[in-house]
């Protein structure tokens, strides 16, 4: 009887929504000629880029938690009738949308991507404690996540729909997570292109300095209520964890390396991201016999 009661909550809470406009606009958002989108796989860096460009575009008054929302809003926060009122520089994790007129894509390394949404995933409660690295790594890869996620495709899917129609283009910029880290005034430099402004040096700085993974997690820990995406969300969790390169190769059992490699190892290399010896042969092997 419980079951059948929440059930009928749920159904006429949805019919609310939906009659009160407040269902997010999503795939379905209004698309302007002056919009730059954000795009990404989930747990790529979208969050990371989102506090450098708004401490960019506001540097003196920086970026936090409380107020991202309203500086550099994602699509699946609002509404199309409040997004139109905000600014119109949007995060999406949509796969390739022919309507988005700008877009700066950001890349990850996939086995960082597979930790990093693992650790998301329980802190969201999506899972429980019980569900083991290895066997994420086997949904990860098969799109079999949570419905809201597995819409996306897997990593691979997402990342080529924009590459084979956008990249080389003007209104493309892709960026990696990896050369944010190793070089982030330079990378906001070019994204900064892609927004048709062109930031002095110092200013530039000032943005970095700001979205520093040490600022952000010390906002995250008096602000994380006050934001949608980790309001309500498991505290011993922390959103920003490590920010850095190469995470996989402490978390990942060699079986789920074999397997991410061996299942996107040509796209990955494509982008710079080098196989492990083991799996490059294999794939050769494969080849050779084919």
């Amino acid at each position: 009887m419980r079951t059948i009661r929440n059930r009928v909550r749920d159904y006429f809470a949805a019919v609310g929504t939906v009659l009160l406009h407040k269902t997010v606009a999503g795939r379905r958002v209004e698309v302007r000629p002056d919009d730059v989108f954000l795009v990404s796989y989930p747990r790529s860096g979208n969050t990371w880029i989102r506090f450098l460009i708004g401490n960019l575009i506001y540097p003196n008054d920086p970026v936090t938690f409380a107020n991202l929302e309203q500086r550099i809003p994602s699509i699946y926060t609002y509404p199309n009738h409040v997004l139109r009122r905000l600014p119109r520089v949007l995060k999406s994790h949509e796969v390739f949308d022919p309507r988005y007129p700008r877009v700066i894509y950001i890349v990850r390394d996939p086995r960082d991507v597979a930790v990093s949404f693992y650790h998301f995933n329980i802190k969201m409660r999506r899972f429980g404690d019980d569900l083991t690295m290895d066997e994420f790594v086997d949904r990860f890869i098969a799109a079999h996540i949570v419905p809201d996620v597995d819409r996306y495709g897997c990593w691979e899917d997402h990342v080529l729909s924009w590459l084979r129609t956008r990249a080389g283009k003007k209104d493309f910029c892709l960026v990696r997570y990896e050369d944010i880290l190793r070089d982030p005034i330079l990378e906001l430099k070019k994204a900064a292109g892609m927004l048709g402004i062109e930031p002095s040096s110092e200013r530039l700085a000032r943005a970095v300095e700001l979205s520093s993974a040490e600022n952000m997690r010390a906002l995250e820990k008096t602000q994380a209520d006050q934001w949608v995406l980790t309001k309500n969300t498991r505290p011993d969790k922390p959103f920003i964890r490590e920010a850095r390169q190469g995470a996989w190769k402490g978390s990942l059992s060699e079986a789920s390396i074999r397997k991410i490699e061996q299942a996107w190892g040509t796209t990955m290399e494509s982008l710079g991201y080098q196989c492990t010896p083991r799996s490059r042969q294999d794939r050769d092997t494969a080849h050779a016999t084919s």
